[in-house]
């Protein structure tokens, strides 16, 4: 059982929160009519509010907390290199828990990924990626190429050019005009394709074949990049079909264009390998990473890039002009040497690999609910798509999607215990991603949790 606080004290918090905290992804319309959860401490998957209620963590704070909440280990490294050397910057100086980081993610990465550029988060590895891109083009004699495609639906950010990146109209709009230059193609969303019937290959060769469709509708030669994450996170979960990576590997092989792996979600244990590239056998040219790299414990992020994309900066042709204050920050880069050690002395990508197919039986045993359109994802990321009609697949009005998850799924998971992620920005979902250490009896309490609340969604339709 948590400490609680103080009733006064817990009030007092819930106000000044109302009053000065802005809240990131929350309507602030929202925020004054309910009761703000104060989260206060964490062990293991579980996490405490103010009043001493225990939530199971099902998404890992926001799919980071890989090896868990509370881990002294952790915080001890971070209190060590604090007391050793608590800053200094790496704009043309070097210190040891970076370059130690850098050389150990370069052995991780996969092929000759040697290159490592740290940020703060993945936003900020994502921007990096794009212009690093539409400078070393511009340092090969291929000024023109600047655009970037990406798929349908998906979230990579929002800094400015990381939000151009991103498929989801509704966050952008408010925001426009935005960084000229980025194309969407279709995504992988196989429930949604019934022209395809079932036939997953023939859908996959046909999604990475739109890849090349568009290169060539805007102009091969103004072509830098493509992003796309190895499981699409926004709209729930898309997982690439058999042969997909491949196919878009020998697509942008074919046209000079740079493959992006974005790994902010899907990097470090979350598939059950290191990078999602390693886990669909792809070799991108460059990994935008962040979140588990630090399990949170630390804000930190990275772009990993292959030693032939460095080449013009390190031969003079060019200078990458671009940096952040807190870029491989000393204490975050050292927490993260903590944490990998900690991946590897109890095998939690292992255990990941083991106990995914457990994790995945106990969420699809849920199909026989009305609500249940389907149930896609890998590893220790999932996602349950929300119909009207299993039979039909037909999809709820915008309206009645944003009053099933904003309404009342998003409240009725919290009531009952797990913290998870209801999202609207698509067709509706409910999506998990517990902490790696996570076991048979989570599943289970992930599952109970979701047949009782989204029966009760389906009783209120």
């Amino acid at each position: 059982m948590g400490d609680p606080m103080n009733h006064a004290d817990d009030r007092r918090l819930e106000e000044a929160a109302r009053r000065h905290l802005w809240m990131h992804f929350s309507p602030m319309s929202r925020e004054a009519q309910r009761e703000i959860p104060v989260i206060v401490r964490g062990e293991g998957p579980w996490v405490w509010d103010s009043h001493g209620r225990r939530y199971l963590d099902g998404l890992a704070g926001l799919y980071v907390v890989q090896a868990g909440h509370g881990r002294r280990e952790l915080a001890e490294a971070a209190a060590r290199q604090a007391a050793q050397l608590a800053y200094f910057p790496i704009w043309g100086y070097a210190h040891p828990a970076a370059v130690e980081l850098a050389e150990r993610l370069a052995s991780l990465a996969p092929g000759t990924l040697n290159r490592v550029f740290f940020t703060t988060g993945g936003g900020e590895a994502v921007e990096s990626a794009w212009k690093l891109a539409r400078q070393y083009f511009r340092a090969t004699g291929e000024a023109g190429r600047y655009k970037v495609l990406s798929r349908q639906t998906s979230y990579h950010g929002t800094t400015m050019g990381a939000l151009s990146i991103t498929g989801l109209d509704s966050i952008k709009a408010p925001f426009e005009p935005l960084v000229p230059g980025s194309v969407r193609v279709v995504n992988t969303n196989f429930y949604r394709a019934p022209e395809h019937g079932d036939d997953l290959e023939a859908f996959g060769a046909w999604a990475a074949d739109d890849i090349e469709r568009r290169i060539q509708m805007e102009g091969p030669a103004s072509v830098a990049a493509v992003f796309l994450e190895p499981v699409q996170n926004a709209g729930g979960c898309f997982t690439p079909p058999p042969g997909y990576f491949q196919r878009v590997r020998e697509i942008c092989d074919r046209y000079g264009v740079l493959l992006v792996s974005d790994e902010v979600i899907c990097g470090f244990g979350r598939l059950g390998a290191w990078f999602g590239a390693q886990r669909y056998g792809f070799q991108p040219d460059m990994i935008t990473c962040a979140k588990g790299l630090t399990s949170g414990y630390s804000p930190l992020g990275a772009l990993i890039v292959d030693d032939r994309l460095a080449e013009p900066f390190a031969d003079g042709r060019a200078t990458f002009s671009h940096g952040f204050t807190f870029g491989g920050h000393p204490v975050s880069a050292a927490v993260a040497l903590t944490n990998l050690d900690l991946f590897e002395k109890e095998n939690l990508i292992g255990g990941v690999a083991a106990k995914a197919g457990a994790f995945k039986a106990v969420l699809d045993g849920l199909r026989d609910l009305p609500i249940v359109g389907d149930v896609r994802g890998d590893g220790y990321f999932y996602a349950i798509e929300l119909v009207k009609d299993q039979v039909t697949r037909q999809r709820f009005e915008r309206d009645e999607a944003e009053r099933l998850v904003g309404g009342y799924l998003a409240g009725a998971l919290l009531d009952a215990g797990l913290i998870c992620r209801s999202d609207s920005r698509g067709d509706p979902v409910v999506q998990l991603a517990p902490p790696l250490i996570c076991e048979q009896e989570h599943f289970d309490l992930i599952a109970g949790v979701l047949r009782s609340v989204l029966a009760g969604a389906w009783d209120r339709i």
